[in-house]
């Protein structure tokens, strides 16, 4: 830890991790004269986490660093609900035993980032909301709670107005009232467990100032919110367990290489962002980094060094080593030094992938692969010497496959170009 910090959230403004703050100075006051708990909410409405929670995690590992408490909420009875912030329309409703057994999911992937080993003086600790929210009672809710609502309020949400204003989803009841479930949440952290401070994504910036107030006007006390950015994709849309090409934390649903390779191709305008984000280099060595990689004529360091650090912190050392065995191998074209566990991963999402029959000829192969749109394209490319078969060159344009083509008995790498791959499975 660099001594010139002389608090927590000095060191996230440093590193551009702050997107809203309620009551700055008297927070900042607060962290340096003792230790707090705080937390961060995750609904289990998938089986995984994914790279979008990166950045609330690593935020409630570095307030453990600083010596803060982190109090992590698996959210079984929201995850029941479903969170209205910014979506589309309605999420899906999961069974209760389906979301008991993601929630046990999460929980083993949470402490990767977070220290819940007992004996620190700031262990953290897990804890599910299913455990009061499904023991209170809806009449209960409504006078203790819900009175202190107001639903003109609500409405002007930004959240809300936005699913009001569509037509052909609206928003459901148990949806809307998602926000007073939130807001219950932080106040019952902060009476069990003296929680004075919560952090979440910036879409949850009115759900955390929702319990702020509901704190202060229960326990005539203060608490505080804090928002990180939302790590989004190309197109701006934030990463969400229901959105497509989701890069998940569990290796089983994205492998470590399709992981490693998702930071390795960051953009140059992205990348030392993504490394004040996501690991603890110091603020100046980014810097030195971003001016040597911009005059340096040969490739640029940021990208690998933030691939290595984030996959071996989501899959250890060894799924670092395969990620990188694949990527190296591939690049030089020494096929033949894949594991077979390298075209497991390959087959899972690796590269794009087919199922063919023994006898097929090297230009239906390259039909059925969607490497060319054509045989006649195919037979073009072949005599132009463009396409590869586990990296050895093939010039005959009536070539059959032969069983010496298949790797470990099932598999077969072509290549068009230098970048364009296709997994031949075989049947």
């Amino acid at each position: 830890m660099n001594n010139k910090h002389l608090n927590i959230i000095q060191y996230l403004h440093e590193r551009n991790l702050i997107a809203q703050i309620t009551n700055k100075k008297s927070l900042i006051e607060t962290l340096k004269s003792k230790s707090i708990t705080l937390y961060c909410g995750f609904d289990p409405t998938a089986d995984s986490l994914h790279i979008g929670h990166l950045i609330p995690l690593l935020c409630l590992r570095q307030f453990q660093i600083f010596g803060h408490r982190p109090l992590i909420l698996i959210g079984g009875g929201t995850g029941l609900i479903g969170d209205p912030s910014f979506k589309e329309s309605r999420r899906n409703i999961n069974l209760i035993d389906t979301v008991q057994q993601w929630s046990e999911k999460i929980k083993r992937q949470i402490s990767l980032f977070v220290d819940c080993s007992c004996g620190s003086h700031s262990q953290a600790s897990i804890v599910n909301n299913y455990d009061w929210l499904s023991s209170i009672s809806f009449l209960t809710f409504l006078k203790d709670i819900g009175k202190f609502f107001s639903v003109n309020k609500m409405i002007n949400k930004d959240s809300i107005k936005k699913r009001l204003q569509k037509n052909n989803y609206g928003i459901s009841y148990s949806e809307f009232s998602y926000n007073l479930l939130q807001s219950y949440d932080f106040a019952h952290l902060y009476k069990n467990y003296n929680t004075i401070l919560q952090i979440g994504g910036s879409d949850q910036w009115g759900n955390i100032v929702s319990g702020i107030d509901l704190i202060r006007r229960i326990y005539k006390s203060t608490a505080y919110g804090l928002t990180v950015p939302l790590l989004t994709k190309s197109d701006n849309i934030k990463f969400g367990k229901t959105e497509k090409n989701t890069i998940w934390l569990d290796g089983k649903k994205t492998s470590p290489y399709k992981f490693y390779q998702y930071w390795i191709n960051s953009s140059d305008k992205e990348v030392y962002h993504f490394l004040k984000f996501f690991t603890n280099i110091d603020i100046d060595t980014i810097n030195i980094l971003k001016q040597k990689d911009s005059i340096s004529n040969s490739k640029p360091q940021a990208q690998t060094i933030l691939a290595e650090k984030l996959t071996r912190l989501v899959h250890g050392k060894e799924g670092l080593k395969t990620a990188q065995n694949i990527t190296n191998n591939l690049f030089m074209g020494q096929i033949h030094k894949l594991t077979l566990d390298d075209f497991e991963q390959l087959l899972q999402d690796g590269v794009p992938t087919v199922l063919l029959k023994s006898g097929i000829t090297l230009q239906q192969a390259l039909v059925e692969s969607n490497l060319v749109s054509s045989r006649t394209q195919a037979r073009e490319l072949i005599i132009s010497n463009s396409i590869t078969i586990n990296s050895k060159k093939q010039l005959k344009t009536e070539y059959v496959f032969h069983a010496t083509d298949r790797l470990y008995d099932r598999f077969t790498l072509l290549r068009r170009g230098k970048k364009n791959y296709c997994l031949i499975k075989w049947e």
